[in-house]
């Protein structure tokens, strides 16, 4: 027999069949008319090739075969009720699951040790893999479903197929070693574009700053690139170098090391940081919840500092 060929609501005819054993209290249990429910039960008999529930006295009493049948019936229909069309849910404090971030590594300093924090609150089994991958990579990485979000400045994923989330705004700061005395509290646009730069930018990325000094024509002296912000920690340190990076890198990297702030001959750009998701995990349960989570642990008003 190929199971193509059988109406599965067949099934829940002959489970209610099986329990009530008349045609008309059938058709109450389950919706429909009384002449619907002969319908069925004559289809019934036809795919199993056995009269399945015949009348003695005032009910209808199970074959042999629908007696052989039922308890596989009834596991299916329970199967189907319970496990198959009961809505999709997502237990936090139950969940043994693991989520895959994109990010930069100034968005694992800046994201996730408060989310970290939630997890240990409210899913302590739950687990969360850091990635940085260049822009295009990004993209494919989220429709593949090898990651669950992206969060940072991904200008690549605003066109059709994503969802965003603005967290906060932020911008630039100039920093230097705190013993660095070629550099004072504020610089000249000459004095700035003469200095010894280091400049990060992950996965080869351009930052807004970028943009800005080569729409200007300005020409910095760079004296080294790096990939990896973290890098600063050991560079800035006894240097005459100086760097222009996003703010929560500076708060950061002032954490660890003494810094000095520069203040900037020029506006520096915003960056506007957001969470990125396919529209394919837009209504699953699970990503809503590492949405809200993210978006409560990570937006800032627009005052406001970097968490702790």
């Amino acid at each position: 027999m190929d199971i193509r060929s059988i109406d599965l609501n067949l099934l829940v005819i002959f489970e209610a069949m099986a329990q009530h054993r008349s045609v008309s209290r059938t058709a109450e249990a389950v919706g429909l008319s009384q002449p619907a429910t002969s319908a069925a039960l004559a289809r019934l008999r036809t795919v199993f090739d056995d009269p399945l529930f015949v009348r003695a006295g005032a009910q209808m009493e199970s074959t042999p075969r629908a007696q052989e049948l039922a308890p596989a019936v009834q596991r299916v229909v329970q199967m189907i009720q319970s496990d198959i069309l009961q809505p999709a849910g997502f237990e936090p404090a139950q969940a043994q699951r693991g989520f895959t971030l994109l990010t930069p590594d100034i968005g694992e300093v800046a994201f996730l040790p408060g989310v970290l924090r939630r997890l240990r609150q409210e899913a302590p089994h739950v687990t969360l893999r850091a990635l940085a991958k260049p822009r295009l990579a990004a993209a494919q990485a989220l429709e593949a479903g090898e990651a669950d979000l992206a969060a940072g400045f991904f200008p690549d994923l605003h066109k059709a197929g994503y969802f965003q989330q603005a967290l906060f705004k932020t911008s630039y700061a100039c920093i230097a070693c705190a013993r660095n005395s070629a550099a004072g509290a504020r610089m000249t646009l000459k004095q700035y574009l003469s200095a010894r730069h280091v400049v990060v930018r992950p996965d080869g990325r351009e930052h807004h700053i970028d943009r800005l000094i080569e729409a200007k024509g300005w020409q910095r002296h760079v004296t080294m690139e790096l990939s990896h912000f973290m890098s600063l920690l050991a560079l800035l340190p006894g240097s005459d170098l100086i760097a222009t990076v996003p703010e929560d890198i500076a708060t950061v990297v002032g954490r660890h090391v003494p810094l000095k702030r520069i203040e900037l001959p020029f506006r520096p750009p915003q960056i506007q940081v957001q969470q990125y998701w396919h529209r394919r995990l837009h209504s699953d349960p699970a990503n809503r919840w590492l949405r809200k989570v993210f978006y409560e642990v990570n937006r800032r008003d627009a005052n406001a500092e970097m968490p702790q």
